[in-house]
């Protein structure tokens, strides 16, 4: 038997620092600046911090602790590391293939403001293109500024003609009758005779018809069964934007650790400066009145609680199998309990302050066009690429603050790609070691160039209809249920004294009942009544005022069942591979820390209720040897042993 023994390095941080911020950068993403302040304003300002705090305390915060001590124990991918109780392997499938759905349209609206920041640098010297009508990409529907006209009524039917929203609404048809035209019109008027609605309300602002005609090149789209021809200009920032992830992740975390200081750093600079800014412009207080004022009453609402958990889940970002990716990369002993909380409370903290510096400015929109605050106020794409920018350009410099603004959101996102792809690759090198480790690079590459491809149907004229689809149901119910099934097979198939005992070993101490109790009990309950609230609470998917056909919502359906197919088909297999359900519970003999520099000694497993127990035996030749001919290792086979 010709053996040649090679160490295979996994990688690690280069310090603590690195990992703290890289969880900090992946829980604070997007979604803190296009979402929270949209649900905090809807669902009661003030008073939605309530209900959010508990869905932190009952199932975000648990569920982060968990993922992290999970992942730091075992030095393992999402994949592999259920060895611990193979039955279950099916759930790291699931965590992959979420993770590479969601990246796919995550990096498209990383691309999207990539383009933003280009052309904000490009125009330093003037103004921004979407600052005005009248270019070729406007149609007669645009308006830039307030008007006010009284079309030959009384006083009491005067018509408050509000030019910019982008709401659909309509006019009545005494209106078309009198002569006038309904889309010199919006629907923001008062009478006490018009009350029925004909006709729509066509106007748009400069902001809106850049975005969609001349980025998305959307009138050129025929809904989504016709998306028509790639636009080359989004083409370019996309692959730009995917050989940003790929550069920053071909070493592992040894680079993205490195990227990592900046990227998770300069956000909190750039919405110190916006919010600085913010509240020295005209009716900003108007903005942070709808924010923060308590509204008590919409506690009543159950929608509001639903809200809160939902976006605490996926703010956070358990089941994705970053947080475990992570935290594989870890110390034996770093104090990943701390490191938790830290990242909970800065996550929840930034999610409340990027509000504050996006309501300001909305207030000042409010104030300029003559509208409500909650009629500027939109969540997604709506909000960072038409309402946000609309307000930049009735700033003075409009475009160092376009390039601030469209900077912070590329940052925001690469941080959570950066994660997300890691977990993606680590989980295939961890799976299969021995090709795939030694070449991280060129699998980093392969993954990347792939998921590059799949979105390219995400920017063609229509892409945002795909985008749209895809944001809606590949990390919806699918992934609730997978950190379902995650939660219930540590704590209750490998079992919490068992999942405790591992913890004390790392920390010191044990998790205290508030872990037990939530990891156990109350987390898969509030998972389980979030699935059922969101089930209850279904809307098709739409795109402003375009609901997708129904075969469009059928492949969205495709996209929920895929991970699941994995998740079962997996359980199935392993029963199948192991000779029945005891023995796919039951964790292998190679479960435990991982035998390297920062994690010395073996883990003996107990077959018993009482726990594992750990002996300080290093790991010898012989048994790396023994493990490999155990894997079908033969004569004249060259073999590689980790330590």
């Amino acid at each position: 038997m010709d053996i040649h023994l090679e160490e295979v390095a996994r990688g690690g941080w280069s310090n603590q620092v690195e990992f703290f911020l890289s969880c900090v950068g992946y829980a604070v993403g997007l979604g803190n600046v296009w979402r929270f302040p949209y649900l905090c304003y809807r669902n009661g300002g003030g008073a939605f911090l309530i209900p959010y705090i508990l869905s932190l305390a009952l199932v975000g915060l648990p569920a982060f602790f968990m993922e992290l001590a999970f992942g730091q124990f075992a030095s393992l991918g999402p994949i592999t590391i259920w060895r611990v109780c193979p039955l279950f392997k099916g759930i790291g499938f699931a965590s992959v293939i979420i993770s590479a759905l969601v990246s796919i349209s995550y990096n498209v609206v990383i691309a999207y403001a990539m383009y933003y920041l280009i052309v904000s640098i490009v125009n330093m010297d003037t103004n921004v293109p979407w600052a005005t009508c009248g270019n070729p990409w406007n149609t007669i529907y645009c308006r830039s500024e307030t008007q006010r006209v009284t079309p030959g009524m009384n006083e009491s039917e005067k018509i408050n003609v509000t030019l910019g929203t982008m709401n659909t609404s309509c006019v009545d048809a005494k209106l078309h009758s009198l002569g006038w035209k309904f889309e010199d019109l919006t629907y923001n008027y008062t009478s006490n005779n018009l009350s029925d609605c004909s006709y729509k309300n066509m106007i748009k602002t400069p902001s809106d018809e850049y975005f969609s005609n001349f980025v998305l090149g959307l009138d050129k789209a025929d809904g989504i069964g016709g998306i028509g021809d790639l636009s080359p200009k989004l083409v370019a920032v996309l692959l730009l934007a995917w050989l940003i992830v790929f550069f920053a992740l071909k070493k592992g975390v040894k680079s993205s650790g490195k990227v990592i200081y900046f990227t998770a750093t300069f956000p909190y600079l750039v919405l110190i400066i916006l919010l600085v800014r913010g509240v020295t412009l005209d009716g900003y207080e108007k903005g942070l009145e709808f924010y923060l004022v308590p509204k008590f009453d919409k506690l009543a609402d159950p929608r509001v609680w639903t809200d809160a958990a939902s976006q605490i889940f996926y703010s956070l970002g358990p089941a994705f199998g970053s947080l475990i990716t992570m935290s594989s990369y870890n110390p034996f002993h770093n104090n990943c309990y701390r490191d938790s909380i830290l990242v909970a409370v800065i996550n929840c903290g930034t999610s409340v302050f990027a509000g504050l510096a996006i309501f300001s400015v909305l207030g000042f929109m409010s104030e300029v066009t003559n509208r409500p605050v909650q009629e500027v106020a939109a969540d997604g794409p709506g909000l960072v690429f038409v309402a946000y920018p609309e307000a930049i350009a009735r700033m003075p410099y409009p475009p160092i603050w376009a390039f601030l603004f469209f900077f912070m959101l590329i940052l925001l996102g690469l941080s959570s790609m950066f994660a997300m792809v890691e977990a993606i690759i680590s989980a295939l090198a961890d799976e299969y070691p021995g090709v795939l480790r030694r070449h991280k690079s060129i699998l980093t590459f392969v993954v990347c160039l792939l998921l590059f491809f799949a979105g390219l149907a995400l920017v063609t004229n229509g892409g945002i209809y795909v985008l749209t689809l895809m944001d809606a149901y590949s990390g919806s119910y699918s992934l609730l249920f997978v950190c379902f099934c995650e939660v219930t097979g540590i704590a209750w198939f490998y079992g919490w004294r068992r999942f405790s005992e591992d913890i004390e070993i790392m920390l010191g101490f044990k998790p205290n009942i508030y872990w037990i109790a939530t990891w156990t009990v109350i987390a898969p309950i509030f998972i389980v009544g979030v699935l059922i609230a969101s089930a209850i609470r279904f809307s098709p998917s739409h795109y402003e005022d375009y609901q997708f056909e129904q075969w469009a919502q059928n492949c969205g359906w495709g996209l929920v069942a895929l991970p699941l197919v994995f998740l079962f088909g997996t359980a199935i297999i392993q029963i199948i591979r192991y000779g029945g359900f005891k023995n796919a519970t039951t964790p292998q003999d190679n479960w435990g820390p991982a035998l390297d520099e920062n994690k010395k000694g073996r883990y003996a497993i107990g077959q018993d209720n009482k726990g594992f127990e750990a002996d300080e035996k290093e790991a010898n030749l012989e048994n790396g040897i023994e493990m490999k001919k155990k894997n079908g290792v033969t004569n004249g086979d060259s073999i590689t042993v980790q330590f």
